[in-house]
C-alpha cells in the first residue's frame, strides 16, 4: 500500500506558512485545496502566488456540484454554524475521497500557541502531523515565514479575518460591509440567496439580520465596530483585523475547513 504525504491548504495564513515551512523537508509531498467554487478572488490569487514559490501545482479538489445546486437540494436552507452542510459536502468529502485507502500523513497547520486540533480525519489510515507544534512555532514565527518567502498575507485580511467562501456565515457584520465594498457583485449574489417567507421564517446569512439591513446601515456598522475597537484598545495603537485575531490566538483558516 502506498505511503503519501498530504498538506491541505485553506487559502489562509497558517496552512500557507506550513506549505512554505515544509518545502524540501518531505519528498513527494502533495498540496491540496478544497475548492468550493465560491472562494474570494483574493484566495485564488494567493494560491497562485504560493504555487509560484513552491514550484509545484496545488491539487484543486471539489464536490463536482456548485454551491447554488446544493442549495436547491437543501430547499434553500442556508448553511450556518449549527448546520454546516457546506463544509461536509464541499470540503470534507472531497478530501476524504482524495485520501483514499493509502497510508496518508496529513500535515496540519496548527500553531504551538493554539489549543485546538483542526480537522483530523477519522480514517485509521490517515495519520495527523503537526509540524508547527513539534517545532514550537507561534504566530510571530508564521508571519516571519510568510514575509521571508515573499508571499506575505492574502489581501482579504485588509477587511476580513478569515479565509473561506465569500458568503461565509462566520463573518461579522463589518466584514459583510467589507464584502459589499470590495466585491459588490458577490455581495449581491449572497443577498439573492436569502429568503424571508410570509409566515415569518427567514433564511439569512446574519442571525437576526438580512443583507439589505447590512447594506442600508453600512456606515453605522463600521462606526460601531471602530468604537468597540477603540474602547477595547484604549490608548493602544490601532490594529488590523489580522493583528486583532493574532493577538487573541484565533485561527483564520482552520487548515482546510474554515475553522472546523
Amino acid at each position: 500500500m502506498a505511503v503519501r504525504h498530504v498538506l491541505g491548504l485553506s487559502g489562509g495564513k497558517d496552512s500557507t506558512a506550513l506549505a512554505i515551512f515544509m518545502k524540501g523537508k518531505v519528498e513527494s509531498i502533495e498540496y491540496v485545496f478544497c475548492d468550493t467554487g465560491s472562494e474570494l478572488p483574493e484566495t485564488y490569487e494567493y494560491l497562485d502566488k504560493l504555487e509560484t514559490f513552491l514550484g509545484q501545482k496545488i491539487a484543486r479538489l471539489n464536490s463536482g456540484k456548485p454551491f447554488e445546486h446544493l442549495l436547491e437540494i437543501y430547499s434553500n436552507y442556508l448553511p450556518s454554524a449549527q448546520r454546516r452542510w457546506c463544509t461536509t459536502i464541499m470540503k470534507l468529502q472531497p478530501l476524504e475521497k482524495f485520501f483514499g485507502n493509502d497510508t496518508v500523513y496529513s500535515y496540519i497547520g496548527i500553531r504551538a500557541d493554539e489549543n485546538r486540533e483542526g480537522y483530523v480525519s477519522s480514517k485509521p489510515n490517515v495519520i495527523p502531523v503537526f509540524p508547527f507544534k513539534e517545532a514550537g512555532l507561534g504566530i510571530k514565527d508564521i508571519q516571519q515565514i510568510l514575509d521571508k518567502a515573499g508571499v506575505g498575507l492574502p489581501k482579504y485580511y485588509e477587511w476580513r479575518s478569515r479565509s473561506g467562501c465569500y458568503f461565509c456565515f462566520f463573518q461579522q457584520q463589518q466584514e459583510w460591509v467589507g464584502l459589499l465594498e470590495h466585491h459588490p457583485d458577490l455581495f449581491a449574489k449572497a443577498k439573492k440567496m436569502e429568503k424571508i417567507l410570509p409566515d415569518g421564517r427567514s433564511y439569512t446569512w446574519v442571525r437576526g439580520r438580512d443583507l439589505s439591513f447590512i447594506e442600508a446601515n453600512k456606515d453605522q456598522i463600521i462606526l460601531n465596530a471602530q468604537k468597540r475597537l477603540t474602547e477595547k484598545l484604549a490608548n493602544k495603537k490601532p490594529k488590523t483585523l489580522f493583528e486583532q485575531f493574532a493577538e487573541k490566538g484565533a485561527e483564520d483558516d482552520g487548515c482546510l475547513v474554515c475553522e472546523l
